[in-house]
C-alpha cells in the first residue's frame, strides 16, 4: 500500500487549474510579485541565461554606452576630437567611433581628445571600459566554471506492460561524451485531488523505481516504476491516468568529473502526456569492429508496442 510522504517543497495547496510545478527546461513553474530587485542578482541572472542572450546583453551594453558618450562628444562640438564634416550624422558616427576606441583602450591615433573637459570626459570612459570589460571576464569564467548537470531527458513518459505489470518508464542520457558517475535518481509523485471539503490539495508519494542508482552511465538508462500493489498509481485505470492532475518530480544527482563533485538536475513528466504500449527504440548498438556506437537521436524515438 502507497503511503503518502510529507511536502517535498512545493506546497499542499492546489487549484482545478494548477499548471506544472516544473517546466520540460528543469524551471520552476513560479511567476513572482512584488519582489524587492537587487543588483547582486544580475550576476546569477547573466550566467544561467543561454549565450546567445548573453551576447546580445553584451553588444547592447556595449551599443548604449558608445551611443551615450557619441552623443555628449556631439554636443559638446565634434571639433574637439576631430575636423568637424558639417554632416550631423557623419560627425555622430565619428564620435561613436571615438568612443569604441577609448571604451576599449585601443586608440588607433587618428582621433584624440583636446582640451580639459574632453580628456576628463574620456579618462571616465576608459575607466568605465576597464570596469567592464573585467565584468564580463568574470561572467565568461562564470559561465564556464559553473557546476552543470547536462543531463537530456526523453521527451516522452510511456506506459507498457513489463514483467507482469503495467509500468511507466522513461530515458535519460548525457549531453556529452563525460560518462556519469553513481547516478542517483528520486521520483515524487504530486496527485492534485479534493479533500474532504471540497478543495484541490496535493498528496505526495515517492515512487519505487526498479533500480533508483547505477554505478555509472555511459549510455542510456531507462528508469521504470513498477504499478504493483506499493504503487500509489495502482487505484487507476489507464484511461483515468491520463485524466488525473498527476506530475511526476525527477531530480538526479551524479559525480561530474568535470567539476570534480556532484551535481543535480530537475525534472517533471505530466500523467496526462502518458503515451500507451509504446516502447523506447534501442538507442545504441555495436560496428563491425566492435565499438558501441550511441544514437542521441534515437532517445525519444519510440515504437508501438502493437507491432512487435
Amino acid at each position: 500500500m502507497a503511503k503518502k510522504i510529507k511536502d517535498p517543497g512545493v506546497g499542499k495547496s492546489s487549484n482545478q487549474y494548477a499548471k506544472r510545478f516544473i517546466n520540460p527546461d528543469g524551471s520552476f513553474n513560479i511567476k513572482h510579485v512584488n519582489r524587492s530587485v537587487s543588483l547582486s542578482e544580475s550576476y546569477n541572472y547573466l550566467i544561467s541565461i543561454s549565450w546567445t542572450r548573453f551576447f546580445l546583453w553584451v553588444i547592447l551594453g556595449y551599443t548604449l554606452i558608445n551611443v551615450f558618450f557619441a552623443i555628449i562628444y556631439t554636443f559638446l562640438g565634434i571639433s574637439q576630437i576631430t575636423e568637424p564634416t558639417g554632416d550631423i550624422f557623419k560627425d555622430f558616427l565619428n564620435a561613436f567611433f571615438f568612443s569604441a576606441q577609448t571604451i576599449t583602450t585601443v586608440g588607433y591615433g587618428v582621433m584624440a581628445p583636446k582640451g580639459l573637459l574632453f580628456g576628463v570626459i574620456s579618462s571616465f570612459e576608459a575607466l568605465i571600459g576597464l570596469l567592464s570589460f573585467s565584468f564580463i571576464t568574470g561572467l565568461l569564467y562564470g559561465r564556464f566554471s559553473r557546476p552543470r548537470a547536462n543531463i537530456r531527458f526523453s521527451s516522452t513518459m510511456v506506459l507498457r506492460g513489463h514483467n507482469e505489470n503495467d509500468c511507466i518508464m522513461f530515458r535519460l542520457m548525457s549531453r556529452n561524451t563525460n560518462v556519469m558517475i553513481r547516478p542517483h535518481i528520486e521520483a515524487t509523485l504530486i496527485l492534485s485531488q479534493k479533500n474532504q471539503e471540497k478543495k484541490y490539495v496535493n498528496n505526495f508519494y515517492n515512487l519505487k523505481l526498479e533500480r533508483n542508482s547505477i554505478t555509472y552511465l555511459p549510455t542510456t538508462w531507462t528508469v521504470v516504476h513498477p504499478i504493483n500493489e506499493s504503487s500509489p498509481l495502482r487505484d487507476f485505470n489507464r484511461e483515468e491516468l491520463k485524466k488525473i492532475n498527476g506530475e511526476v518530480l525527477i531530480l538526479v544527482s551524479y559525480y561530474d568529473e568535470s567539476f570534480a563533485q556532484e551535481v543535480h538536475q530537475v525534472h517533471s513528466y505530466v500523467l496526462k502526456n502518458l503515451e500507451h504500449d509504446q516502447r523506447f527504440i534501442p538507442a545504441f548498438y555495436y560496428d563491425d569492429e566492435g565499438y558501441t556506437i550511441l544514437d542521441h537521436e534515437n532517445l525519444d524515438k519510440t515504437y508501438s508496442d502493437k507491432t512487435t
